[in-house]
């Protein structure tokens, strides 16, 4: 039988092997066939010679992604487990820089490789697509590059949107001013802003109009100038939502279009907008589409089982 003997340095074995060796039994379950005893700095795997040499390049990926980032968690190893060996690393080093210091010193930044994709593409094109199953942090990153872009005075404000397809974009008989009318389908927006703004600060951005949050239909007829532009949930758009949308496009202006084309809710036989912007839009210089997949997943580990779960029965529908 074949050993091979890794021996940490300049890494923090408890940090490493995680908290009762949690991180040891994750490789342990990804490589059955092969022996793997972890003690003191070390770490001795007995097998065969190609699953050794296959272990040994997953553990680099590992030891790079602790040296970058000081921290290895479950998503992390199981996305550097399943990737091909390469994309974990393969778009730019300045893709991995710190997005936001968000609120209590949270460190904002992409943490998968088509995260860090999408931080590129919003660097290079000034219309971006994110497109992915739930969990795949389409909104949270682009809500950081929003915050950031406003931080950093690229931009004056930040535009938020959604379609509110329960109300069929007619709010008016939900009570409460228009944002609290608003509040039910902007939720994750929310939820985002509130990681990387102070409260005070985000309550007196919203209150002067440097975020605006907005339904689809508030879009027509303006032009957005100088602004980052969200368009969330975007696979519940129309056609002519979606044209309306992408020509509201001004002077200094960063459209993002988030949406999961998997999880349409407009009325069957209704075109969903995503769907064929994606189609249109494709070879236009300028605009990027980043696809994002379960191997991004950052939510609960139940939630990359569930996406497979359904992508069996979608398939075969």
């Amino acid at each position: 039988m074949n050993e091979l003997i890794i021996e940490l340095t300049d890494i923090s074995p408890r940090e490493f092997f995680g908290q009762n060796n949690e991180n040891i039994d994750l490789l342990k379950k990804h490589f059955p066939k092969l022996k793997i005893v972890a003690r003191g700095n070390k770490i001795k795997v007995y097998g065969d010679e190609d699953l050794l040499d296959e272990f040994d390049k997953r553990f680099d990926l590992l030891t790079a992604h602790y040296a970058k980032y000081n921290k290895l968690d479950e998503n992390s190893i199981e996305r550097l487990l399943a990737s091909n060996g390469t994309e974990a690393f393969e778009s730019s080093e300045a893709s991995g820089e710190v997005l936001v210091h968000g609120v209590s010193g949270r460190l904002i930044r992409a943490q998968t490789a088509n995260q860090r994709r999408l931080v590129d593409a919003a660097k290079d094109n000034d219309m971006v697509f994110a497109v992915g199953p739930a969990g795949t942090g389409k909104t949270y990153t682009g809500v950081a590059l929003a915050v950031k872009a406003l931080k950093e005075k690229q931009v004056k404000r930040i535009i938020l949107t959604r379609p509110a397809v329960e109300a069929g974009e007619n709010l008016g008989f939900l009570p409460g001013d228009l944002r609290e009318k608003l509040d039910p389908y902007m939720q994750p927006l929310y939820d985002a802003l509130r990681d990387m703004i102070a409260p005070e600060k985000l309550a007196h951005y919203l209150e002067n109009g440097t975020i605006q949050i907005a339904p689809m239909a508030f879009m027509r007829g303006r032009t957005l100038d100088n602004a980052f532009v969200i368009l969330d949930e975007a696979q519940n758009t129309t056609h002519a939502q979606m044209k309306m949308f992408l020509t509201r496009m001004g002077k200094n202006a960063k459209f993002l279009v988030n949406g999961d084309p998997g999880q349409i809710d407009l009325p069957r036989r209704t075109i969903s907008g995503l769907k064929e912007a994606l189609l249109v839009l494709q070879k236009i210089e300028g605009i990027k589409i980043i696809y994002l997949d379960d191997k991004d997943v950052i939510r609960h580990k139940l939630v990359k089982k569930v996406i497979e779960a359904y992508k069996g029965i979608e398939h075969n529908n």
